[in-house]
């Protein structure tokens, strides 16, 4: 059988079984999306003003997670983890494939530049990485692009300021000297920077990937809800005091009435 032949073959295989990953995960994500529950809706735990911090927040780990992407693609390649790069990869692309608008051709192509080809083939123990990943990888040029502008746009709309790019570049720029200098894999430096900047110590915590992703969860979303709490103890307390001043201005001007 002639190998070119082959070769099509297993592209097709893998656009197969990623169309097919995208479409029993894009499921799951619309039901939990579009499920009624209280528990499942943000506005319900966080306050307006939180809520517009972790919308910045969620554009910038976007474009992060899309730079990151390509970074290791081209540059550590070759002596990283690829079992690990190739998780991430096919992550990445099955989450954007499902937010994806696919009602133009400009999605449909978008959607089939997000098949990553390489990835996939690691997995099915087939090295053809090669001309595909040429088209894969530069599509995650355009949603850094994309997610810029709905982060300007977001924080243009809303009157925000923008400390939240500085704290975000922060800890973005401390991962890679982290990951470099320190000699360890990406997951160890995420916790590693993690459980630095919210002062828990500079130590990866847990010895197993679950262990590990389980402390950054712990770790972030600790540090969320504090500031929920905080922003909520504020709020309440500055409510607390208008209506307290509202009061007596009504008082006041009952009383100038009667005169």
């Amino acid at each position: 059988m002639d190998l070119t032949f082959i070769q099509i073959m297993q592209y097709v295989y893998e656009l197969a079984i990623f169309l097919l990953l995208s479409v029993i995960f894009g499921f799951i994500y619309n039901k939990l999306k579009n499920n009624p529950n209280r528990i499942l809706k943000a506005d319900e735990y966080f306050p307006e003003d939180e809520l517009h911090s972790l919308s910045q927040g969620y554009f910038l780990i976007m474009m992060a997670l899309c730079f990151v992407n390509i970074l290791y693609s081209f540059i550590v390649y070759g002596y990283t983890n690829i079992f690990f790069l190739a998780i991430f990869d096919i992550c990445l692309s099955i989450y954007l494939a499902i937010i994806l608008d696919k009602r133009s051709w400009k999605g449909i192509i978008l959607l089939f530049l997000l098949v990553p080809y390489g990835s996939i083939a690691f997995f099915l123990n087939n090295d053809i990485m090669g001309l595909m990943e040429l088209f894969h990888i530069p599509v995650f040029i355009y949603f850094i692009k994309a997610y810029y502008d709905k982060f300007r746009k977001y924080t243009e709309s809303n009157g925000l300021g923008i400390a939240v790019l500085l704290l975000f570049l922060l800890i973005f720029i401390s991962f890679f000297i982290t990951q470099f200098d320190e000699a360890v894999n990406p997951l160890d430096a995420l916790v590693m920077v993690s459980n630095a900047f919210t002062s828990n110590g500079y130590a990866v915590l847990g010895s197993s990937i679950a262990g590990k992703i389980n402390a950054i969860i712990l770790v972030w979303g600790g540090y969320i809800l504090s500031g929920v709490g905080t922003a909520t103890l504020t709020t309440a307390i500055l409510m607390r005091h208008f209506n307290r001043k509202f009061e007596e201005l009504e008082e006041l001007i009952k009383e100038n009435n009667k005169k």
